[in-house]
């Protein structure tokens, strides 16, 4: 299996006991073994673990300082054809100072020895009474054994293929600095940091930890590896808990449970192909190189196998654009309504009109445009009967949309109009020769564009703006008629996916509405997605013309759409992770039909969102022409296809 740009990383934390180097590192190649067996690239193991962090005045002794740099001797010999590269921490001597360094370990080979800068000395610590500050070095290099090994702390490893692949090593305190070295370490290429770190375990500094490694993830766009002494550091003062993190550019991947009695692991691909893109379309990112080009790096180069087998070890979303954690979704909700609203009524504040006009249909996307309306005029002091909302039932209309479209209308107390198309629209067949019989594409945007020239129009007389509801799938889709339904005066949805369209639906159905008016709500919630173009089946009288059943399922194309505009990812690696996320639901082969849909509608409709109406922003992903997508309307998608062909 191809790696698709993931690294899988683990952050251990061995028993330890004070100064033992022979049961650490049994402890340490324990752990290193463990991790290859589960397939693990890159592990990060605690500062000074070779020895245990807790020695103090024993780091004096000559005896514990020769037999830690055998031990780490003997560690490299053991790393012979292991393809996992490991970072190991021990106290080592070089000319007149102690140095409390990381080591890197990689198949026979120490690449590179890291010093730490940082040296706490306040409250309970005193590594300064022992230990040199890496600002002091000079030189670059360090015999160990019989081999000249690269020393300092301007140093990447790198792997020789995927330069993707490069990692940065800072220790412990180098992360509470206000310059962590790890900055100038991802300005300089490094995309994975590891921190082996011996940090003492108090009330509430266990959050504050992670809030640093999550700021700096996301600060420096890496993955950051963290691993703490645990179990085994004395205790006559402190406590150690043996806190190990994996993040993620700000996000968690992985984090152990702290306080264990016993060698701890855990581990998660990380996606360097996801942090590359982030940079690259960061151009400010970059601005950061030249000035920090004048401090020389050394690059150091490694080679091993990059593969990672499914399952992917990490947590794909089914549904990214909506947050599975119940509280983190309603709060999502609540700002998203607040964007809404407060575009709206900025934009009636500027043009300083006191009507708006929209289409109900009873769906879904045209009851949140209404729900938005009616909280806006709520928020300027305006009285909703400026609201004008239009039902237009055409030759699909179900009693069951009819009646909702009313039903809601009258409990939000907006101003009624039904004008139906029907006649509108026959008139227009016969006009063009068109046989209303022959359900076509024809017959379907007439009506649309028949409903969009009727709000259009009342909008002149009524010297109000129309308000489109459409939303963001839709559009990535070209599931819109053109000069029709996709054409407005402000759209209030178009950048809210339809996978979100309905918790917002039900967030406003919980929370901004009267009891009235939740049961309209409800069943509209409960009612399938389609625009009603075609007539309803007769036997039944309910919904024919389902959208998904054309296009696909919103929650697969909305996953599409998340990864192919917020990441660039390729069409194999967005069926990869597809697979992975929805395995049980959609068979490999539904899911590559739906991708192909995905692709040559999202290619061919580009022209439709060339002249999108303006709407608020409300997350990552924007198609307005205006900044987030600029597509040419006659590009070609056969590269992508033909990704997506090989699979």
């Amino acid at each position: 299996m191809i790696n698709n740009g993931f690294i899988r990383v683990g952050t251990g934390s061995p028993a330890t006991k004070v100064a033992d180097v022979t049961y650490n590192t049994q402890q340490i190649k324990h752990l290193v073994d463990d991790a290859q067996s589960k397939g693990i690239s890159v592990l990060i193991l605690p500062e000074l673990c070779i020895t245990g962090y807790t020695c103090a005045d024993l780091f004096f002794q000559e005896a514990l300082i020769t037999s830690s740099m055998a031990k780490l001797i003997e560690l490299k010999d053991y790393s012979h054809n292991k393809d996992i590269l490991f970072v190991v921490g021990l106290p080592l001597r070089y000319k007149h100072g102690l140095y409390n360094c990381a080591a890197a370990v990689y198949n026979g080979h120490i690449l590179g020895i890291v010093p730490k800068t940082y040296l706490p000395n306040y409250n309970e610590f005193y590594e300064a009474r022992w230990f040199a500050s890496s600002e002091t070095l000079l030189e670059d290099t360090i015999k160990v054994g019989d081999d000249m090994v690269p020393f300092g702390t301007s140093i990447l490893f790198r792997h020789h293929q995927m330069h993707h692949l490069c990692i940065g090593i800072e220790i412990c305190e180098d992360l509470w600095s206000p310059l962590p070295p790890s900055t100038l370490h991802a300005i300089n290429g490094a995309t994975l940091i590891l921190n082996p770190s011996a940090s003492n375990d108090l009330v509430g500094k266990s959050s504050y930890r992670k809030s640093l490694v999550a700021s700096q993830s996301a600060k420096t766009i890496t993955a950051y590896a963290y691993a703490s002494a645990g179990f085994g550091e004395s205790t006559t003062d402190l406590v150690y808990g043996g806190q190990c993190l994996i993040y993620e550019n700000g996000t968690k991947l992985n984090e152990n449970e702290r306080f264990q009695l016993k060698t701890t692991l855990v581990y998660s691909d990380v996606d360097l192909e996801r942090l590359m893109h982030d940079r690259m379309r960061m151009t400010t990112y970059s601005n950061h190189l030249a000035a920090h080009f004048q401090t020389p790096y050394t690059y150091v180069p490694f080679d091993m196998p990059l593969t990672t087998q499914d399952p992917i070890k990490r947590f794909i979303d089914p549904q990214p654009f909506v947050p599975s954690n119940p509280r983190k979704r309603s709060a999502r909700c609540e700002e998203i309504f607040s964007i809404q609203t407060l575009g709206l009524a900025k934009r009636i504040d500027h043009i300083g009109c006191e009507k708006v006009i929209l289409g109900i249909s009873g769906g879904l996307d045209s009851t949140l445009a209404l729900l938005v309306c009616a909280m806006t005029y709520d928020l300027l002091g305006k009285d909703r009967k400026n609201i004008l909302g239009v039902t237009m039932p055409g030759f699909g209309t179900t009693d069951r949309t009819y009646n909702n479209a009313i039903e809601l209308m009258k409990h939000l107390g907006v101003t009624i109009r039904e004008i139906s198309i029907k006649d509108a629209c026959m008139q227009h067949f016969k006009d063009i020769n068109h046989d209303p019989a022959v359900h076509d594409i024809t017959f379907e945007n007439v009506q649309a564009r028949e409903r969009t020239q009727i709000l259009m129009d009342l909008s002149n007389a009524e010297n109000g703006i129309v308000i489109g509801t459409g939303d963001l799938s839709e559009m990535a889709l070209g599931w819109a008629t053109y000069n029709g339904d996709h054409m407005a005066m402000y759209s209030v949805n178009t950048t809210i996916p339809k996978t979100l369209v309905r918790y917002l639906v039900q967030w406003v159905t919980d929370y901004k509405v009267g009891e009235n008016a939740k049961g309209v709500l409800m069943d509209i919630l409960d009612t399938p997605v389609s625009p009603e173009l075609l007539p309803p089946d007769p036997k039944t009288g309910q919904i024919k013309q389902k959208t998904e059943e054309t296009v696909g399922p919103y929650e697969l194309h909305d996953f599409i759409l998340y990864h192919v505009l917020r990441f660039g990812f390729s069409p194999s690696k967005i069926y990869r992770l597809a697979v992975q996320s929805f395995q049980g639901k959609y068979s490999d082969s539904t899911i590559k039909h739906w991708m192909q849909v995905f692709y040559k509608r999202f290619f061919m409709h580009q022209f439709k969102r060339s002249c999108f109406p303006d709407g608020p922003k409300v997350g990552s992903i924007c198609l307005s022409p205006r900044g987030d997508l600029r597509m040419p309307s006659d590009a070609v998608a056969q590269v992508w296809l033909d990704d997506l062909n090989n699979i």
